[in-house]
C-alpha cells in the first residue's frame, strides 16, 4: 500500500517526475516479489530508484539520474564500484571457472589473509554471507561451551536467522518475530546496549549462557555506538564466567582497519563473523576463531575427543569468484590506506554536515564513526549542538527511530543526487572525493529547504 501521507508532497511529486522507469519497473516488481522488494532495507515510498550501473563513488539509475552512493552494496565497496583491479581478476576468473565443487588453491590463499589480518583468527571456515556465518558462530558456541542460551544486545543487528530476527527493530521485549519458535526466542537473553552493570547482572545470574554476541562498534556499525571501555569490559566478564564472546565484524570487519576493531582496540573475542568487504563485492562471508572451538567443524579433532563434529555444506562456500574478489581486495586493504582514507572522508562529511546545520538553524546532528556517518534528525526535540552533539547521551533506541518523514528526507537527498538509504546513512568507501562531499552537502542543505516547502520543519 502507498503512503498516503506522502500523497501532497512536493518532494514526492518531483521524485516522480524524476523516476518514472524507476515506477514501471516497481510496478512489475509488485507483482513479483513480497512488497516489491528482495531486501527489507530497501523499503521506501513510493517505490525506490532502479540502478542501471555503477562507477567508483556514483551510480546511475535507469533513468540516467546519477548518485553519490553511501549504500557502498550494503557496506560491502570500500574500494568503490569497479575497482579496476577487482574487474581485472574477476574477469579472468569467469574464463577459468565458478564452481569446481571441490577444493582449489584460491581458497586457501583467502583463508591465508583471513588469518594474516583478523587477530583472533586461529582457523576459518567460509560460509556465502553474514546471517551464515553468525548461524554458524552461535552453533560453534554452543556446540563448544555445552550450554544452551545466547546474549543480544537491543538493536543489534546480526542477521534475518531465527536467534536475531528480533529486539533489532522491533520486539524489543524479546517475543518472537512471525516464523520463530518460542522456544528459540526463550534461548535468547536481550540486554541494553552500554548499560554494563546490567549487562554484568543477566550474564553472572544464568549459568547456561553460550555466547555473547555483539556488533562491537555498536548497533548498525555505530548508529548506536558503543565504547571501547564498555567491551573490555564485556570481555571481561564473559572471559571470567567462562562465556565464549562473539564479535560480529561482518562490517566492521575490513574498514575500521585493516585487522577489523578488534585490532584497533586490542580487545580479542573468541569467534568473529565477517562478511561484505571479506568476499570484495561478491556474496561470501567467514567465521574464525581459537582453534578449539573452530575443532568442532574438523573430522579428526572431534574423531579423536569420541565427539560429534558440527556438521556444515554449503554449495557457494569459498566459490573460485568470490575467492579471487576477496584475495585481490584484501591485498589492497593490507597493503595501502584504504580504510584510513575512508574513514577521513567520513569525519570530514561529518563535520561538514554538522556546520551547515548550525548554519541552517537546524537541531540535527551527523555522527558516527570510522568509515560511516549517520543523521540524527531529532524525533523528540532534543535540545542538540550539531557541531557537539554525543549520541551517547541519547536513548539508544531513540537513534534508531524511523518514519515517514526519514521516508521523505531519503526522498529529497534522492531528488538532489545522493544515495544514503532510509535509516538515513552513508558507507564511505576509499574513493569518495571532496567534491563527492561538498555535493551531498549541498543535497542536504537544498532537502531541508524542500521539507520546509512540504511543512515538514
Amino acid at each position: 500500500m502507498p503512503d498516503t501521507s506522502l500523497t501532497n508532497s512536493k518532494i514526492v511529486a518531483e521524485y516522480r517526475e524524476k523516476t518514472p522507469k524507476s515506477a514501471a519497473l516497481a510496478k512489475r516488481a509488485n507483482e513479483v516479489f513480497p512488497s516489491g522488494i528482495t531486501h527489507d532495507t530497501r523499503k521506501i515510498s513510493p517505490y525506490g530508484v532502479y540502478i542501471d550501473r555503477a562507477q567508483g563513488s556514483r551510480k546511475w539509475d535507469v533513468d540516467g539520474n546519477e548518485y553519490v552512493d553511501y549504500r557502498g552494496g550494503h557496506g560491502a565497496m570500500i574500494l568503490g564500484h569497479n575497482a579496476p583491479e577487482i574487474v581485472k581478476l574477476t574477469q579472468k576468473q569467469l574464463t577459468l571457472g565458478t564452481h569446481f565443487g571441490a577444493a582449489h588453491e584460491l581458497e586457501v590463499r583467502w583463508g591465508e589473509l583471513v588469518q594474516e589480518l583478523i587477530p583472533s583468527a586461529e582457523r576459518v571456515r567460509f560460509v556465502s554471507s553474514g546471517s551464515e556465518a553468525v548461524l554458524m558462530a552461535v552453533r560453534l558456541a554452543r556446540a563448544a561451551s555445552g550450554r544452551n542460551k545466547i546474549v543480544r544486545f537491543l538493536g543489534h543487528f546480526h542477521g534475518w536467522h531465527d536467534h536475531m530476527a528480533f529486539g533489532v527493530t522491533d520486539h524489543f521485549d524479546g517475543t518472537p518475530t512471525p516464523g520463530v519458535l518460542d522456544s528459540v526466542a526463550e534461548s535468547v537473553l536481550l540486554a541494553p546496549a552500554n548499560d554494563i552493570d546490567e549487562t554484568r547482572r543477566i550474564i553472572e545470574s544464568d549459568d547456561d549462557i553460550a555466547a555473547v554476541i555483539i556488533e562491537p562498534t555498536g548497533g548498525g556499525f555505530g548508529q548506536l555506538p558503543t565504547t571501547r571501555e564498555f567491551l573490555g569490559e564485556l570481555r571481561a566478564i564473559t572471559k571470567k564466567q567462562n562465556i565464549i564472546l562473539i564479535f560480529d565484524e561482518v562490517v566492521s570487519g575490513f574498514r575500521v582497519s585493516r585487522n577489523g576493531i578488534q585490532g584497533t582496540w586490542n580487545i580479542m573475542p573468541d569467534i568473529t563473523t565477517l562478511a561484505k568487504i571479506v568476499a570484495g563485492g561478491l556474496p561470501g562471508g567467514a567465521v574464525c576463531g581459537r582453534k578449539d572451538i573452530m575443532d568442532h567443524l574438523d573430522y579428526a579433532a572431534m574423531a579423536d575427543k569420541g565427539l560429534d563434529k558440527v556438521p556444515h555444506q554449503g554449495t557457494f562456500n569459498a566459490n573460485p569468484l568470490s575467492a579471487v574478489a576477496g584475495i585481490a581486495t584484501l591485498e589492497i586493504i593490507r597493503d595501502t590506506d584504504v580504510c584510513e582514507r575512508a574513514g577521513a572522508q567520513a569525519d570530514k562529511v561529518r563535520g561538514m554536515l554538522n556546520q551547515m546545520f548550525e548554519d541552517e538553524g537546524v537541531a540535527w546532528a551527523a555522527y558516527g564513526m570510522f568509515g560511516a556517518f549517520y543523521l540524527f534528525t531529532n524525533p523528540e526535540n532534543t535540545p542538540t549542538k550539531p557541531t557537539a552533539f554525543d549520541p551517547l547521551t541519547i536513548h539508544p533506541l531513540v537513534l534508531k527511530k524511523s518514519s515517514p518523514f526519514m521516508n521523505k528526507l531519503s526522498l529529497a537527498l534522492l531528488v538532489n543526487g545522493v544515495d544514503v538509504g532510509g535509516k538515513p546513512a552513508g558507507k564511505m568507501s576509499s574513493v569518495h572525493t571532496d567534491e563527492d562531499l561538498k555535493h551531498t552537502v549541498e543535497a542536504m542543505r537544498k532537502a531541508i529547504h524542500m521539507l520546509r516547502e512540504d511543512g515538514d520543519l
